[in-house]
């Protein structure tokens, strides 16, 4: 079952890439995500590590991702408002506008055939960097699999 494979991807990825010091991301969510369905027919939040997702929050946020209005809105997660700074064709990311830590704030965002990986750091350039090899790393592994 896909599910089972997505769930042991995640358990071996979170240890090593979320939450604790020393780790590149301080939170991450997998989302469900179909750009052509309807979004009420699936549970949006699939799995999450590190921060306490609302789903009503991340319905909108979603609803963003599905407008493609990357360079005229921001959107918000948790109590962060970010700002789209690089778009590719399945990822962006965006920085805080209203970071709590003075080092900044930061999210990447990839896309896959099923899911939406939201991977949260602080920090800046060298943090980024960390992050999004560490998302490639889950999002590549969800690839592999076509999920």
């Amino acid at each position: 079952m896909e599910w089972n494979v997505v769930q042991r991807t995640w358990e071996k990825w979170v240890p090593a890439s979320v939450g604790s010091a020393g780790q590149p991301l301080k939170s991450a969510l997998l989302l469900n995500y179909d750009p052509n369905g309807p979004s009420r027919l699936l549970s949006t939040i699939a799995k999450q590590e590190g921060l306490k997702a609302d789903p009503i929050e991340i319905g909108e946020f979603v609803s963003f991702v599905k407008r493609e209005k990357f360079q005229t809105e921001t959107f918000i997660i948790g109590q962060n408002e970010y700002l789209v700074t690089t778009i590719n064709e399945n990822w962006f990311s965006a920085r805080c506008i209203n970071p709590s830590n003075r080092d900044g704030e930061g999210v990447i965002v990839m896309q896959t055939a099923a899911f939406l990986l939201v991977s949260l750091y602080d920090g800046s350039f060298g943090a980024a960097s960390r992050a999004m090899a560490a998302a490639e790393q889950f999002a590549w592994q969800l690839s592999r699999k076509n999920l």
